[in-house]
């Protein structure tokens, strides 16, 4: 009967990929003449994302692939390259959006970053799928889970990031549609015939 009902969760290896996929749109978004309360907005959007990520690899995708597969080398690779990573993080955060290598600091860890993707895209992720797929959701389960505590804390702060990254015409979108909803449920409640009272 559980194996007729549809996972609950996407697999792990779907979600490391989604992951990829949010750090590379925001990153394409990123321009050297930004206005500087969003180019500062994307990068810290970025980079709590890669911290998040990599962490949830260390501590779920990793160890599980290890115990079918000992020698995959992605994962050996893996590690020193989240450690350069959460390097260049440290020194964005120590850096202002004006410093002259902000923009080149930003740009070397997102070169880094696609080289690690198209690593474990490539290798990793297609050989923990054929060496573990019965157990692939499950995991992605656990990550789920282990991302809403990690994120929890930094809930305010991860809100505050995507707003400011938002295109100044998607927020005029969106205002301007919360206000006509807003319109029209107010003349559909005012056509409604009113009850006896």
């Amino acid at each position: 009967m559980a194996a007729l009902l549809p996972p609950l969760s996407p697999s792990i290896t779907d979600m490391i990929r989604m992951d990829h996929s949010h750090v590379l749109e925001t990153f394409h978004q990123f321009r050297p003449g930004t206005a500087v309360d969003k180019k500062t907005a994307l990068v810290d959007t970025v980079c709590l994302a890669l911290e998040v990520h990599a962490q949830l690899e260390e501590e779920i995708f990793y160890p599980a692939v290890r115990e079918v597969a000992s020698d995959v080398a992605g994962v050996d690779k893996s590690y020193p390259e989240h450690d350069e990573m959460r390097r260049q993080i440290a020194l964005l955060r120590g850096m202002r959006p004006a410093d002259p290598d902000y923009d080149r600091t930003f740009l070397e860890l997102m070169r880094d970053v696609l080289h690690h993707v198209a690593d474990e895209e490539t290798t990793l992720l297609p050989e923990a799928e054929r060496l573990m797929p019965e157990r692939l959701h499950r995991l992605g389960g656990e990550m789920a889970r282990r991302r809403l505590q990690l994120l929890g804390p930094r809930a305010g702060e991860l809100g505050w990031s995507a707003l400011r990254s938002f295109p100044e015409g998607a927020l005029v979108m969106a205002a301007g549609a919360v206000g006509a909803g807003a319109y029209l449920m107010g003349s559909v409640r005012d056509a409604l015939p009113r009850p006896w009272k």
